[in-house]
């Protein structure tokens, strides 16, 4: 554990003390570097139960591939945004990549903690970071509205989930995984046990986000500039799933009959998101609509709490990451050559960018679950799993389903196909930057065809 994130918190001084000329070239590689010895934590994942440093930082299989999926995206997010933040002065750019290291250092200490309360510390503190960013790099006015959203909806969230920690740990005395997963299930039959169980869910249903409480998510995503959006799509969101598993375990009495209307909402949220994609005109705003469907999907599975629902959750959380990641990458690329994200204004590229169309076609099919690729895998475990829970899911995941494949041809269509509209003239060539970028997010996602059993592991 802490190979990674010693390393990691050495890109400080090394971005502060870095030439200028070199400062773009060293961060990438340096975090490259860190990214590869990552890798490592995947060759574990055969090994059930922890494998720790020390007594507060340890990896198992569960937080194994999120691991792993934090410290790739970071030199991801450096490539990404080396265009558009270049034009600025030097100390912004130390800055800007600094929040983006520092964000990586919490995300580690995030997934690798064995203490729910150092988890806890570390999901809100990923909140400063990634506020800073927003506000601060937006590209519109509404980002100061954005970033209020994002705030007030993760504290206003995460306050029960302290509270229930407390309580936790007053009546078990520790809020230690390693001994937690040990302890007897609670007694839990009164109404304020049910309301200690709903403290313990919300802040995660809130960063899934569940449909209902997602309002956050699409603001935050379009005003951000395209690292924001990245590492919001990627791995922020999948900290509220990892937090759901984590809880899940210790709340399985009253966890049968209180899940009802949670993943009736995550349901139903498949639905509504997918519809509301399918009339979007913005293409950051649909590709975050997108995002808010996938997710309905994860927490589905996991708060029907089966093997398979959990391990077709991880994979899928594993997979979306990347793919919608790659999906912002291209949205940017779109938007930094027509300054436009409105589809109707910028489409018809394939004619200008022909490989750049073929990246787009690789992600929209991975979006829509094309086999035998792994989306497809985490969603197909996730509706057997509903569909065994009750029979009756199988419409309302069919038809999200269906709407996911619409939603993407229509993307895919509207931004590539057609005639080129007269006033794109002059566009910038697509640059060898560009390519790596989308190779190291879509690249991953093929490979793990090969060999799935790096995600769900832990079930083995």
């Amino acid at each position: 554990m802490l190979k990674v994130l010693i390393p990691t918190i050495m890109m400080f001084p090394t971005i502060w003390l870095t030439s200028p000329k070199w400062l773009w070239a060293t961060a990438t590689t340096h975090s490259l570097l860190i990214a590869f010895v990552s890798l490592a934590w995947l060759g574990w994942m055969s090994e059930a139960g922890w494998t720790s440093s020390n007594t507060y930082l340890a990896t198992d299989p569960l937080s194994a591939p999120l691991l792993v999926l934090s410290c790739w995206l970071l030199p991801l997010m450096i490539l990404a945004s080396q265009n558009h933040i270049t034009p600025e002065p030097i100390s912004r750019q130390r800055s800007y990549i600094m929040l983006l290291t520092s964000l990586q250092t919490f995300l580690v200490m995030a997934f690798g903690a064995t203490e729910i309360i150092l988890f806890y510390v570390m999901f809100e503190t990923t909140l400063i970071p990634t506020l800073i960013i927003i506000t601060r790099w937006g590209n519109q006015a509404e980002r100061l509205n954005a970033g209020t959203y994002f705030l007030f909806y993760t504290l206003a969230g995460s306050l029960p989930l302290l509270v229930a920690l407390l309580l936790l740990q007053q009546s078990t005395g520790t809020l230690s995984m390693l001994v937690l997963q040990y302890s007897q299930p609670m007694e839990l039959n009164s109404w304020g046990h049910m309301i200690w169980w709903a403290g313990c869910l919300v802040a995660f249903l809130v960063k899934m986000p569940l449909y209902g409480v997602h309002l956050w998510l699409p603001k935050a995503h379009v005003e951000a500039p395209v690292a924001g959006s990245m590492v919001l799509a990627a791995v922020l969101l999948k900290l509220g799933g990892y937090g759901m598993m984590r809880m899940m375990i210790m709340l399985d009495p009253l966890s049968k009959e209180l899940a009802y209307p949670f993943i009736i909402l995550a349901l139903w949220g498949i639905i509504m998101t997918g519809s509301i994609c399918l009339r979007q005109t913005d293409l950051k705003s649909l590709i975050a609509y997108s995002s808010v469907s996938h997710m309905g999907l994860v927490a589905a599975g996991i708060l029907v709490q089966t093997p398979w629902g959990f391990s077709g959750a991880i994979v899928l959380m594993v997979a979306h990451g990347l793919v919608s990641s790659a999906l912002f990458c291209l949205a940017n690329t779109a938007y930094e050559r027509t300054h436009s994200r409105t589809m109707v204004l910028a489409r018809g590229l394939q004619m200008v960018f022909p490989l750049a169309a073929v990246w787009w076609f690789i992600a929209n099919l991975a979006n829509l679950a094309l086999p035998p690729l792994p989306n497809l895998m985490g969603e197909l475990m996730i509706i057997t799993t509903l569909f065994a829970w009750s029979p009756w899911t199988i419409l309302i995941t069919g038809l999200g389903t269906l709407i996911t494949a619409s939603y993407s041809l229509y993307m895919f269509l509207m931004s590539q196909r057609g005639p080129t509209p007269n006033h794109i003239m002059g566009l910038q060539p697509f640059h060898t930057r560009e390519h790596l970028l989308l190779t190291m997010h879509l690249v991953p996602v093929i490979l793990l065809v090969t060999k799935p059993e790096l995600m769900w592991g832990w079930c083995n």
